[in-house]
């Protein structure tokens, strides 16, 4: 018996759009109808279209411009993915990893305010540190970043939530992740993340949990909303 193996998804959305591609209904060259709009047309939310559109990008069969629109690039091409592949981290939609993100490292940050040491703090704040060092040298932070969330998940002393930040920070390694970002980081994106993670270090140092909580859900939530902002505010590419 041959059972149909689930798809994510921003990968569904995907298939049927490059099904309209392929249809007719939007030709090689012609304009895709704005993100909201297309939303409403296929009844999925603005995030998950993107997360679609964003694997469209990468795999070639639109070219999005900033300022401009959504274009048809090509038809695309079939192509069958193993399972086991679409089970990484690496094939995660961004913006649902944010989402997830939001609920489990708000009670990490809880609990690391309750048990952080005096090293984990020390490792938060070098953390940031290595985050303003880049940022000021106009490298992307990256590294650093996740030094600063793995250090709270430390601080919990819990293998199975250090294990499972982990993987969630892992999937900020896929190309649907390096796409959005390659759209939405910049200096005052990064200037603005490194507030915000002062707010949770601050929350945490000082023991007090409910602020630390809600602290890590606004950053997370401020993130979500950076990389689900207007293409027109992204920087034009040639």
């Amino acid at each position: 018996m041959k059972t149909n193996e689930p798809q994510r998804l921003y990968r569904q959305i995907a298939k049927q759009i490059q099904g309209l591609i392929s249809s007719g209904e939007f030709a090689v060259g012609s304009r895709l109808p704005a993100e909201r709009d297309l939303a409403t047309q296929l009844g999925f939310s603005r995030p998950s279209v993107r997360e679609a559109l964003i694997a469209l990008e990468v795999e070639g069969v639109i070219d999005v411009r900033t300022g401009s629109g959504i274009y048809v690039k090509s038809l695309g091409k079939k192509k069958s993915t193993p399972h086991s592949a679409l089970n990484t981290p690496a094939q995660w939609g961004p913006l649902e990893v944010m989402r997830a993100r939001s609920l489990i490292e708000a009670e990490m940050a809880a609990l690391a305010a309750e048990f952080a040491s005096a090293q984990d703090i020390k490792a938060m704040t070098a953390a940031i540190k290595g985050m303003q060092k880049d940022a000021n040298a106009g490298r992307i932070p990256r590294d650093s970043d996740i030094a600063f969330h793995m250090a709270i998940a430390n601080a919990c002393a819990n293998s199975v939530m250090q294990d499972t930040l982990a993987l969630y920070l892992e999937a900020r390694n896929g190309p649907l992740f390096e796409r959005l970002g390659d759209y939405f980081e910049s200096p005052v994106s990064w200037a603005a993340a490194i507030a915000e993670h002062q707010e949770v270090l601050d929350a945490i140092a000082s023991h007090a949990p409910q602020r630390a909580r809600k602290t890590m859900q606004k950053h997370l939530n401020q993130a979500h909303k950076r990389f689900s902002a207007s293409w027109r505010s992204a920087p034009s590419r040639t």
